[in-house]
């Protein structure tokens, strides 16, 4: 595949996991990328990883849950790369909690990076793909987008409410030649459960043990890089388990049975 050659691509959540993974596939097609994430150490790290491609990396670390910046962020790097062709945001927090034990300034908290960082970002870079009539815009879901799931209420809440943003995204630039796609990834044996917050906002600090067998994160990024050749709308990214969205469309009560005795660790 070398459909990227010499395109530009930002994404974020690229220091770690899925992230990381997808900067090393678009570097070995020859694209341009802009990386961030809120470790600019690492950022640095996965750029002297990719020294051996022959790409230009721009570091543009921020953090998602403030965005005072990011419309300035966005500015700087146009006038370094001159255009942006896909913006792919990765970037988020997962959680472990219930409903009852969570406090309001937790699903606050977890609301702002997954859904108001994602739309704050997008939102800058928009008017850049308008202005150039062209661009592909993805955000990151996960199966519990598209359905409940025990201790991921505010989780599973920030991802679904991604899902009414980008489908009415696509819906008002389609006349634009802007393509929007939503990637919903289930078990990827990446670190966002150890990174997952508790009902106190501190790290889970551990990887569950359904998580542990995932698909790779390698394996989750070319997944994706197909799906956005595709123009899929959709890319669902993982193994059996994606199962359950079908379950959950076409038997939903056989689902609400299966999901009481699904191991949320």
């Amino acid at each position: 595949m070398s459909s990227f050659k010499g395109k530009v691509v930002w994404i974020t959540g690229a220091s770690s996991g899925i992230g990381e993974s997808l900067v090393y596939a678009f570097a070995k097609q020859g694209a341009e990328i802009i990386i961030s994430s809120n470790e600019p150490s690492e950022l640095e790290k996965v750029k002297q990883n990719c020294a051996s491609h022959n790409c230009r990396i721009h570091l543009a670390p921020f953090d998602l849950s403030d965005t005072k910046e990011i419309e300035g962020l966005v500015n700087e790097q146009v006038a370094v790369t001159g255009r942006i062709d896909y913006l792919i945001n990765i970037g988020g927090i997962s959680q472990r909690a219930t409903v009852e034990e969570t406090p309001l300034w937790l699903d606050r908290k977890i609301m702002e990076i997954n859904y108001f960082g994602t739309i704050a970002l997008t939102k800058a870079v928009l008017p850049i793909m308008i202005r150039q009539q062209s661009g592909h815009i993805l955000a990151t879901s996960s199966i519990a987008g598209r359905f409940g799931f025990p201790l991921r209420s505010a989780y599973s809440a920030s991802k679904q409410a991604l899902h009414g943003f980008f489908e009415t995204l696509h819906i008002e630039n389609q006349k634009n030649n802007i393509n929007t796609s939503v990637i919903i990834p289930g078990r990827v044996r990446t670190k966002i459960s150890v990174r997952a917050l508790d009902a106190d906002g501190k790290e889970h600090g551990k990887m569950d043990a359904g998580q542990e067998k995932g698909i790779t994160p390698e394996k989750a990024a070319d997944m994706i890089i197909r799906g956005i050749i595709k123009n899929k709308r959709e890319i669902l990214v993982g193994s059996s388990e994606l199962t359950m969205l079908f379950i959950r469309k076409y038997f939903p009560a056989l689902f609400f049975r299966l999901a009481g005795n699904i191991k949320s660790t």
